[in-house]
């Protein structure tokens, strides 16, 4: 049996609609994808058994709000009742809602695609510490998967294991749901709490969130979302944000009400910010921040109202995680001043903006680099914090992914409440305008703050250019044909790169956590992220090319960051990027 997934850690990916066609909103996925259901929750629940050593290990499943969804689901359903172990099915949940919730258990089984277009489909898994499984856990997972899939009749097979599954087992797990629901909205309420303060203690909290609600009611902060009928819509969101004095208002804000495409990049943000332009017309003032999430709700782009232009702007993802990062950085060293072994890094992918480099080192933070892939990120956290570093934000700089520690997942909600940090804490901006040789104004706005975070044109992931379709499939054949192209390109351009300011390059490749500087041989890096960092005549970073193939999706991923307001050159060395791999395809 073919199954066509993308198999990451990331993500089991693929198009679930019977029809086969992306766009398709039906809710019907047919036989061979009800098998390949039953054989990814047989492979979990045998994995979550072996690895709990519990008689009844208590496993979540929940989804998105995709039209696909109810269907995987009462597959998966049939599959883990057939295994011993206690089901808790909450329905549609958020990622980060049903991670949080999971570790109150010994894992969960989340079905969706995340930002993919509505007729594609997947599955993450996860154990009990709030993230999904790492590369080696995900590999061991595929490994009994494929083995399953292969059999003769594979197909057949899955339906004779969910042969003998009682109805009224089924009708059960559908009637707890309710409540299991309503145990996650509380499970993950009170992790919020913990992650925006950084504190498990109740009276800090409280304590944390009394300043800034005062904060909140001075400035008139409300929040505008298009929620896009993504699984946000049942979650929190519109209760937490009440709670704390800040006015909510939604559209598309029913689950399923997917009016648009899923990705929560600039051309889908537009919905946001004529909301709330259209809001300030009638006199909503407070309207100043908004989100769009991806259907999962896992991942936001922000939109801001800007007062000078008196218009919404919507930021691009770089520029998010760039504000995320100053806000929780100087948040941080707050509330460790008299912490002395308070010892501060940031892990972030490979292709995200060198402008945090900057902003880490005037906050005297490290920074650490992993290959693309939240788990990557998530994993290289944990191995720093082992270390002794305090990592208190870590993520995607190059999707807008901010994921706050403890949580092990991205997080509009922790988004918004950065900015909210930073807009109602004010002794975090003055500290960031002291460290960065700013002028401090106590009655500042964000678009006072934006103006102080370091320039850089960077390309967005979900441009055009920055996707191309490669048909060599070994990608180290691909980038050692690459550098022979590059090398002899690179002295052929002297002039022109020095023109740019460019002078001297480096090879750097990521795999895993693992990141490798200086390296020799681009094969070396295989399916993996490689960089090419330039440096300026006095040996500054200057810019960077980079390039992977996607682990989620049938693309290879490409981008440029250089340094400051140079639009031309970004699309110089972007465009010498493709011509060179468009040759090195051939």
């Amino acid at each position: 049996m073919n199954t066509n997934m993308i198999l990451s850690a990331s993500g089991w990916r693929k198009v679930f609609a019977i029809s086969g066609e992306e766009q398709d909103r039906t809710t019907l996925i047919g036989e061979q994808n009800i098998a390949i259901s039953i054989y990814a929750t047989i492979v979990f629940a045998d994995y979550v058994l072996q690895k709990s050593k519990k008689s009844h290990p208590v496993i979540l499943l929940g989804m998105d709000a995709r039209p696909t969804g109810p269907a995987i689901a009462e597959a998966c359903i049939k599959a883990f009742l057939t295994k011993d172990v206690e089901l808790k099915f909450i329905g549609v949940t958020a990622a980060p809602e049903i991670m949080a919730f999971s570790r109150e258990t010994d894992g969960f089984m989340y079905i969706s695609a995340s930002h993919n277009p509505i007729g594609h489909n997947g599955i993450k898994f996860g154990l009990n510490d709030g993230g999904v499984l790492n590369g080696t856990e995900n590999a061991f997972l595929v490994e009994k998967f494929n083995s399953l899939c292969s059999q003769d009749e594979a197909e057949k097979k899955a339906f004779d294991l969910i042969h003998d599954v009682k109805e009224e087992s089924i009708a059960k797990i559908y009637k707890e749901s309710k409540n299991v629901k309503e145990q996650a909205l509380k499970s993950y309420h009170n992790f919020l709490k913990w992650t925006i303060t950084a504190s498990e203690d109740k009276k800090e909290q409280d304590n944390i969130f009394n300043i800034l609600k005062e904060g909140i009611k001075n400035r008139k902060i409300g929040v505008v979302c298009d929620m896009n009928g993504s699984a946000r819509a049942d979650s929190v969101d519109k209760a937490f944000f009440n709670e704390n004095g800040i006015n909510f208002y939604a559209i598309n804000d029913k689950a399923g009400q997917i009016v648009h495409e899923i990705i929560p990049e600039s051309e889908n943000l537009v919905h946001v910010a004529s909301y709330m332009e259209q809001l300030q017309k009638e006199g909503k003032t407070d309207a100043i921040l908004g989100y769009m999430p991806d259907c999962d709700g896992d991942r936001g782009n922000i939109v801001y109202w800007d007062e000078e232009q008196k218009k919404a702007i919507i930021l691009k993802a770089q520029e998010v995680f760039s504000l995320s990062v100053l806000a929780e950085l100087t948040y941080s060293q707050w509330i460790n001043q008299n912490n002395p072994d308070f010892k501060s890094a940031v892990c972030v992918n490979c292709p995200t903006s060198m402008r945090i480099n900057e902003i880490a080192q005037k906050l005297n933070s490290s920074i650490f680099r992993a290959e693309v892939g939240e788990a990557n990120v998530v994993n290289l956290a944990r191995k720093k914090r082992d270390e002794g570093y305090n990592v208190r934000i870590f993520g995607e700089g190059s999707n807008g992914g901010t994921i706050t520690y403890p949580s092990a997942v991205r997080d509009p909600l922790n988004t918004i409440f950065a900015i909210i940090k930073f807009l109602c804490i004010k002794d975090l901006y003055q500290l960031w305008c002291t460290k960065s040789n700013n002028t401090y104004n106590s009655e500042y706005t964000l678009t006072d703050v934006l103006k102080t975070i370091p320039v850089y044109t960077t390309t967005g992931v979900s441009e055009p250019r920055a996707i191309l379709k490669i048909n060599t499939k070994d990608h180290s054949e691909l980038k050692r044909k690459f550098q022979k192209i590059f090398e002899t390109e690179w002295t052929k351009k002297q002039k022109t790169l020095n023109k740019y300011g460019i002078y001297s390059y480096t090879a750097i490749t990521t795999n895993g956590t693992q990141q490798i500087p200086d390296i020799t041989d681009y094969g070396i890096s295989g399916k993996g992220g490689l960089k090419i960092l330039f440096f300026d005549k006095t040996r500054n970073p200057d810019s960077f090319i980079w390039m992977r193939g996607s682990g989620t999706e049938p693309v290879f991923r490409i981008m440029c960051d250089v340094c400051g307001d140079n639009p031309q050159k970004e699309h110089y060395l972007l465009d010498w990027l493709t011509t060179m791999l468009k040759e090195s395809d051939k």
